[in-house]
């Protein structure tokens, strides 16, 4: 076998990419196409006086500009609140909002012309910080709050009227005051997570051609039904009136789900009648979106032998400028903060607040990294109160698989102490004392946010080709290829005659979207069912031409076994339907009444991992190398092992990134690293030396042949890990990340 077949047979994608084949929204060129170029705020919250565009509309090249004037009759829209203007009308309220957007010929000219529109503003108090929008004399960000129910997640938003909070999220179980008030110690800690981008390769790039009643979406959206749906509602359109194409996409990381730019790049196509296009720099995508920073506050009460009997969290969520799925991240923080604990008494309070910044919205495992780094670093500051080792504290405290950490969420499907010994086993027994070489653990355990409903198709030709038509996006995980794999193994043939489509609305049938760790389980479930159909039906029809029992008939390579003979899929098809010509259509679905029902209880499976790291300080400066890492998940069962380990390495990584280098920064409400060359991200020469990826199989997961989602897991640990082994070995607590050369040198001046 050649390396390029070796290649194709893992991913069918990975030739194209290398050799640049691969076709993006920003290598795509439609008919007529206009250039759009969007002017953004300098302001962090403002009234807008007057918009002039006239200069601009008169540039050499420029076909129009669109304002708020332009588009204010659409009202707002948004995932969860609705909030959000198509362009800002009267006021902005973060550095970087969109008030008008240049089209032109060509995209020199339009960003000529857009230097020649000129805004007033007319300055606003403002709140750019959580403890800012939380003050008793904060002004609003926003004079109401416009809740939807159901729209994108079940349930909606739970904001507080007349101040910025915009969800809340509450949950007690037991008593904690009665367990506090026997506890033998009590423990409180408090820490604080940053904004973080994505960081996607590939800035938010969208086509849009409105022509008539009918509206094309070219975008590298993750969510595309979301974004279907949000663009009918905004433009009154029925929803077959509204494609959207999802060619390859370079990257999302959640920074791509839900809904982006694509109302606005409509809204320009809309204005002038033709195809507009808007590709964003990686600075202008800097200024789209961002993980949501936290404040967290975390106490624990334990008993004489060191098991935990309570727990609070009282955590904020910066949700900047626009709530997007603010809601969600809260609330997951909420369920995420309890770790794969046995507790038996819980006070969760999580909120996510309105501030001038740049909105927040999902990243790779929403809520996850906030929840766990407040966790985990606070677990060893336990451990370390009471005498016990990290390691034999959160072993005598962990949730045996089968029991509930919370009454109304799923028993934990996992071993976490086999995960626990995993990782210790793979990096060997502990440094000596006197080395230099410190080490720290940490756990995590995550209730992806799935919507259980997906569907599939699979046609079976009469050459033995497969298209398999699904909405799911390939991201770069790797997703068509395991779809391609699901089906060829369920059809029983080869993965080389398998293509699955582009993603396109037109074509594949509904799904949710792509994240929460569920393209594997629940479109990969619609997959297996289209071909289970699809082979029910060619089997069927052999059984009923030839006059054959069923249980005599197999599929094999190129067609169907009788024991006797294999018939040919062209020669099935012929004689069943006497031209030469034909093809099955087997169709895949999932909703939460599958499985009887069992898929409606959430989550549908846990994602966990563990992690363990070896970290090296130079004390002089306050660097930190990591060494060694070893990370753990149980994953049900591996489709794809080569994207499998890479999932869990990539993961790993950027959450080496926020622990160590990330945060977008502001100051008073002014992004002052919001480019490229200014926000750090890992490099090769951070990866650690030795790196051990660890999957384990039990195929007892809900999707096809026992697997689980994976791929948010590993993010999860790695900070607090390494947090952990610098309280371990050098005697120093960091609480707010990342952990600078700077933090840690302080750290060390200061520590007793």
């Amino acid at each position: 076998m050649d390396k390029a077949t070796a290649l194709m047979n893992v991913r069918a994608d990975l030739i194209e990419k290398v050799t640049g084949r691969a076709e993006f929204v920003t290598d795509l060129d439609v008919p007529g196409m206009l250039h759009g170029v969007v002017v953004r705020s300098p302001a962090v919250h403002a009234r807008i006086r007057s918009i002039d565009a006239s200069a601009a509309r008169s540039a050499a090249g420029v076909v129009d500009v669109l304002t708020g004037a332009d588009v204010e009759s659409f009202g707002q829209w948004g995932l969860l609140l609705r909030d959000r203007p198509l362009l800002a009308v009267d006021r902005v309220r973060y550095v970087g909002e969109p008030v008008a957007v240049v089209i032109a010929a060509t995209i020199e000219a339009a960003e000529n012309a857009a230097e020649q529109v000129y805004v007033e503003y007319e300055e606003l108090p403002r709140a750019a910080t959580i403890e800012a929008a939380l003050a008793e004399d904060a002004p609003l960000i926003h004079d109401r709050h416009d809740s939807i129910n159901d729209f994108y997640f079940k349930g909606g938003a739970k904001p507080v009227a007349n101040t910025n909070v915009f969800h809340t999220f509450c949950n007690d179980t037991g008593d904690v005051d009665a367990a506090e008030a026997t506890a033998a110690y009590i423990h409180e800690d408090r820490f604080r997570f940053p904004a973080i981008f994505h960081y996607a390769m590939e800035p938010h790039t969208v086509i849009a051609d409105f022509r008539g009643n009918a509206l094309t979406v070219w975008s590298g959206a993750q969510t595309p039904a979301a974004v279907q749906k949000v663009l009918s509602r905004i433009f009154d359109l029925q929803l077959a009136k509204v494609r959207v194409i999802v060619p390859f996409v370079g990257g999302g990381f959640g920074g791509k789900a839900s809904v982006k730019i694509e109302p606005l790049v409509a809204a320009a196509s809309w204005k002038v009648g033709r195809p507009v296009r808007v590709a964003q720099s990686l600075a202008e995508s800097m200024l789209t979106c961002r993980r949501l920073g936290a404040d967290i506050r975390i106490r624990t009460a334990v008993d004489a032998e060191g098991r935990i009997v309570a727990k609070s969290a009282k955590i904020v969520m910066d949700g900047g400028a626009y709530a997007d799925t603010g809601p969600a991240v809260a609330t997951k923080t909420a369920n995420r903060i309890i770790g794969p604990y046995a507790i038996p008494n819980l006070r969760l309070d999580s909120s996510a607040v309105y501030t001038n910044t740049v909105p927040g919205a999902a990243f790779r495992s929403i809520g996850g990294p906030q929840a766990v780094w407040a966790a985990e670093s606070h677990m060893d500051n336990v451990a370390a109160a009471i005498g016990l080792s990290p390691t034999e504290f959160r072993l005598r405290n962990l949730a045996a698989r089968g029991q509930r950490i919370r009454p109304d969420l799923r028993a934990l499907d996992v071993d976490m102490s086999e995960l626990i010994g995993l990782v210790g086993q793979s990096l060997g027994s502990n440094p000596q004392p006197s080395s230099s070489v410190a080490r720290g653990l940490a756990v995590g355990a995550t209730d992806p946010g799935i919507v259980p409903i997906g569907n599939a198709v699979v046609r079976l030709k009469i050459d033995g080709s497969v298209l398999v038509a699904i909405a799911s996006v390939e991201i770069g995980q790797g997703s068509h290829a395991t779809m391609a794999r699901i089906a060829a193994q369920t059809l029983n043939q080869p993965l080389s005659s398998v293509t699955v489509l582009t993603t396109d609305t037109a074509v594949a049938p509904f799904d949710w979207g792509t994240g929460a760790s569920r393209s594997t389980v629940i479109v990969g479930l619609s997959v297996e069912n289209a071909a289970q159909d699809a082979a029910k039906q060619i089997l069927d029809l052999v059984a009923d031409v030839w006059s054959l029992p069923l249980d005599q008939l197999s599929l094999v390579p190129g067609g169907v076994s009788t024991r006797s003979e294999v018939l040919t899929f062209h020669q099935i098809f012929h004689r069943a339907f006497g031209v030469d010509s034909g093809e099955v259509i087997g169709r895949g679905a999932i909703t939460p009444r599958s499985n009887n029902g069992a898929f409606a209880e959430a989550p549908l499976f846990w994602e966990t991992a563990a992690g363990l790291a070896e970290v090296i300080v130079d004390e002089d400066t306050g660097q930190i190398s990591l060494k060694r890492y070893a990370t753990a998940a149980d994953v049900g069962r591996v489709v794809n092992r080569v994207a499998a380990e890479g999932q869990d390495e990539g993961a790993a990584i950027q959450g080496l990134g926020h622990a160590l280098f990330e945060a977008l920064e502001f100051e008073d409400g002014q992004p002052i690293n919001a480019t490229p060359i200014d926000y750090t991200i890992p490099n090769i020469d951070d990866v650690p030396e030795t790196f051990s990826t660890i999957l384990v199989e039990n195929e007892d997961g809900p999707g096809p042949r026992g697997a689980k989602g994976m791929g948010e897991g590993a993010i999860l640990p790695i900070a607090p890990a390494i947090a952990n082994a610098l309280y371990a070995g050098y005697g120093i607590r960091i609480t707010d990340l990342p952990m600078t050369p700077e933090k840690v040198w302080r750290a060390l001046k200061q520590r007793s």
